[in-house]
């Protein structure tokens, strides 16, 4: 489905548009198990995961975080 498909929603506010995402994120969330994960983001969680079990205080600070994202740019 498109936006073209469904003029009346062109027509909306960007506010408006806002509120209709934000109702259709909760009705798509009030039923998250239906959504299926990709094998390859559970491995990639269950890698993180052990990670952080096998060395839990080597954790980025905020700022250290920031500084990093910055330095990519």
């Amino acid at each position: 489905m498109r936006l073209s498909s469904i003029p009346e929603i062109a027509k909306l506010s960007a506010p408006e548009k806002i509120l209709l995402v934000e109702d259709l994120w909760d009705d798509i969330s009030a039923d998250a198990n239906s959504i299926p994960v990709p094998q390859s983001h559970q491995a990639e969680l269950d890698r993180r995961l052990k990670r952080y079990q096998l060395h839990p205080g080597e954790l980025l600070s905020l700022e250290d975080l920031q500084i990093r994202i910055a330095k990519r740019k």
